[in-house]
Order: C-alpha cells, then sequence, then structure tokens
C-alpha cells in the first residue's frame, strides 16, 4: 500500500528543502534548481509519480545540457513526503527560469512539475505568467484559494495524466530501439546470403535502402503495440496476441507501401510485434530483463502452433509457414515464439553480449550471433531455398567456421556468404532473430 503522509510531515519536509537548499547555496556559490512535483492527497508517492518525476529530471538536465548549462552538484531525495531534486547550476539563473519555465509550460506532465529557481542572493526568481489549474486550466492559485475542485478530482486528473505521458514515453523509447535493432541487424557485416553494406546477399529485388525505408515506416507500429500491450495487460495475455493480429496485417502494408512491394520484414513484423506488445504488458522497470519479455510473449502465443497448424497438408496449406511445416515438420516462428524464443535467450543474445563486452566491433558480434542462431534454428528461409539438404550443407558450413573461431575473422564469413549466394541461400529467420537479440540489449541500456 502507499504510504500516506499528514501535514506535519509535509511541512516539515519544506523546512529540510529550504535548510539544504542555503547549504549548497553556501557551498557552491551558484544558483539552483529546486525540483519536486505538485502532487494533491496523502500520497506523495508512487512508483507511477516516482517515473513521472525521473522523467523530468532527466528532461530538465538534458535541456540544460543543450543551452551550455551544467550541473556541478545533485542532492537527490527519494521520501514518502516525495521526489525531491536540488541542482548546484553553473550559469546565469535567469537562462535556467527560462528553462524551467519552458519545460513546465510544454512538457507532457509539465503542469506536475515544480522548477523553481533560486539565485545567488537566496531569492526565488517569480515567473513572468501565472501556473494554470491542472484540471481547467484556470490560474492555479484561484482554483486553490476556492477549493474549485476536490483533491479526489485532482488526484484522478494527476493519475491520468502520468498514465498517458509515460505510456506515450514508453511507446516511443521501444519504437525507437526496436528500429535502431533492425537497422543494426541489417547493418551487420558481412553477413552470408544477407543483405548487408557490402552486397545485397542471393536477394535481387532489395538492398540496404529497402531495408531502411521499411524500418522507418515500422516505426508508428512498433510504438502502437506498445500501447495494445498496455491496454490489455490486465487481460490474459492471449488476448494481447489476438488484438495485435490486426495491427500486423497494417504494418505488413505499409511496408510493401514503403519498399514498393518487396518484403524486407515480414518476419520481424512478427516478432517484433510481439516483443513490443510484451513490453507494453510489462511494468517499465522489467524491460531490462530478457527472460521476463521473452517469458511473457510465450505466455502470449500459448497454444497458437496448435491452433494455426493442427491439420495443415500440402493440400490446404495457404502460407509459405504452414507448407514448410507440411513438408519438414518445422514450426517456424511460431514455434520460438510459443517457447520465448530460446535460441535468442540461449545461444545469440549471450554471443553477441560477451562479443560486445569484449571489445568486439558490432559487426564482429553480429556476425557471430546470427551464425550461432543459424546452428540452433530450423531456418525456415533456408529451408524454402535449400530444402534439408541444403540446410544441413550450410549448417556445417557455419559450424566448421564457428569452430575455428568463436567470432571468425570478416574473410571467413565473406567465404560463407559467397557459398550462401552461390546457392541462393537466406537466413532471412535468423536475421530476424538477430534483431530480437539487439533489441533485448539495448533494452538493458535503456534508463528506466
Amino acid at each position: 500500500m502507499p504510504q500516506t503522509v499528514d501535514l506535519q510531515q509535509v511541512l516539515e519536509a519544506r523546512e529540510r528543502r529550504a535548510f539544504r537548499q542555503q547549504a549548497l547555496l553556501a557551498e557552491c556559490k551558484t544558483p539552483l534548481v529546486s525540483f519536486s512535483m505538485n502532487i494533491a492527497g496523502p500520497v506523495k508517492n508512487t512508483p507511477l509519480i516516482r517515473r513521472g518525476f525521473r522523467l523530468g529530471r532527466r528532461t530538465l538536465l538534458e535541456q540544460m545540457q543543450l543551452a551550455g548549462l551544467s550541473a556541478v552538484r545533485e542532492e537527490e531525495t527519494d521520501a514518502a513526503t516525495g521526489c525531491e531534486t536540488l541542482l548546484a547550476v553553473r550559469g546565469k539563473a535567469e537562462d535556467i527560469k527560462k528553462i524551467a519555465c519552458a519545460i513546465e509550460e510544454n512538457a507532457p506532465l509539465g503542469r506536475l512539475y515544480d522548477m523553481d529557481v533560486i539565485g545567488t542572493d537566496g531569492v526565488k526568481l517569480e515567473r513572468t505568467e501565472p501556473r494554470k489549474c491542472l484540471i481547467c486550466g484556470r490560474p492555479a492559485r484561484e482554483c486553490a484559494r476556492s477549493r474549485a475542485h476536490t483533491v479526489e478530482e485532482l488526484q484522478e486528473t494527476t493519475r491520468a495524466l502520468l498514465e498517458t505521458a509515460l505510456l506515450e514515453e514508453d511507446a516511443r523509447t521501444a519504437a525507437r530501439l526496436a528500429e535502431k535493432a533492425l537497422l543494426y541487424e541489417v547493418c551487420v557485416t558481412p553477413k552470408p546470403g544477407l543483405v548487408d553494406r557490402a552486397n545485397n546477399g542471393s536477394h535481387r529485388d532489395m538492398d540496404i535502402y529497402t531495408f531502411m525505408s521499411s524500418a522507418a515506416a515500422l516505426f508508428p507500429y512498433f510504438a502502437g503495440c506498445v500501447r495494445l500491450g498496455r491496454k490489455t495487460a490486465d487481460r490474459p495475455a492471449p488476448e494481447t496476441f489476438a488484438a495485435l493480429r490486426w495491427q500486423g496485417l497494417q504494418a505488413e502494408c505499409d511496408m510493401r507501401r514503403a519498399t514498393g512491394g518487396v518484403n524486407t520484414h515480414k518476419g520481424a513484423i512478427y516478432s517484433m510485434g510481439l516483443l513490443c506488445g510484451a513490453l507494453g504488458r510489462l511494468c517499465r522497470e522489467r524491460w531490462a530483463d530478457p527472460a521476463a519479455v521473452l517469458s511473457e510473449i510465450a505466455a502470449m502465443v500459448r497454444g497458437a502452433v496448435s491452433r494455426e497448424l493442427d491439420g495443415v497438408t500440402s493440400e490446404n496449406a495457404k502460407t509459405a509457414g504452414q507448407r514448410l511445416y507440411a513438408l519438414y515438420g518445422v514450426t517456424g516462428v511460431r514455434g520460438e515464439a510459443e517457447k520465448g524464443f530460446p535460441s535468442v535467450l540461449e545461444f545469440g543474445l549471450p554471443v553477441l553480449e560477451a562479443g560486445l563486452a569484449r571489445g568486439k566491433t558490432a559487426d564482429e558480434a553480429g556476425a557471430a550471433a546470427l551464425l550461432t542462431l543459424l546452428l540452433h534454428t530450423s531456418d525456415t528461409n533456408m529451408l524454402a531455398r535449400g530444402g534439408t539438404a541444403g540446410l544441413k550443407e550450410a549448417e556445417a558450413q557455419v559450424s566448421a567456421v564457428l569452430s575455428a573461431c568463436e567470432y571468425p575473422p570478416a574473410e571467413a564469413v565473406e567465404r560463407l556468404d559467397q557459398a550462401f549466394i552461390s546457392r541462393r541461400l537466406s537466413p532471412g529467420g535468423s536475421a530476424d532473430l538477430l534483431s530480437l537479440c539487439w533489441m533485448l540489449h539495448f533494452l538493458k541500456e535503456e534508463p528506466a
């Protein structure tokens, strides 16, 4: 249960803040920013409020940096009476105040932010325009004086504002990282049989620019998957999967429109869309836990293989995936998703991150992860192009390369590339899994 505070505790917190302000002014002899949040009612600190505060702090620091201002000292408090930050800033108090007012007026959560600026003389700089009421937009002091709105109304408005703003922040963050992951995947060079910076692999209808156009077109889709995940987070996980289906069909249309009809990312629309939907279902703090994210995907897709593949034969198969299931019994990306993408968690991601930690380049770590994934999955693209014989021969070649060196040199991967191209082989399914590896890695690096 959230901890409640009374008026006496709030007043004592203000006194402590004022004391710390004076001490910091005396020590640093620079203007100060005193940042807290305007939260009505007896509950001043919750995980939701704390996230809103962290977003405000980050925005303040980034805007100051853009203006050439730097914090020389910071003191932060996380208490039942609320989150507070005191910043001693090298610069003019008037310049800092302009930034603070711009954030309060324009940021999605600006109305909840209280960014006081105190000059070196200890005097707080006043705003030129009065703060507006959170609910009606009138001067906030007038509404407070007349008690125009109940505490319950203010609390509900605050909660809705926090949830909406933080959902949009999460959706944009996930979409940005998903797009980045797709771009990193295509840019890893060399990659056997795949489009990269050096050549088009075994493909004649696409190049690296086709992939860039496709990745850019999918940004809104990935953001929408997060929103759908959040909207259905209180329902059984398979309902999120069902809700994502229509979005995926629309995303495929967006992709084909951007590429002139070329299928660059159909597999990624499925797998990365699932990942973004899972992020929407999870609290932000769990995004950096790959096992938790992939487990959520497994819960979402539970039963999909039997629903979609039971009874499929060579005669009634409608999709390439169904035909490959009928011919070879492979469940492809459906089976991987239903198991929580074990090849990503147990093989691809560890190889990628171990390589990066050892100082390997994105090309070296990415190529090694791709080859490892190819050995631990039945790549349906390889099966479709080369059959079981072609897949086994390719796996033997990959195994030999990795046996010689865990992170093979570019020359060895280039020889694989030429061998795959000569047989028109392309491990597109493994490439989609590599995108997931990059995404999960980026999520670990992203601040919550």
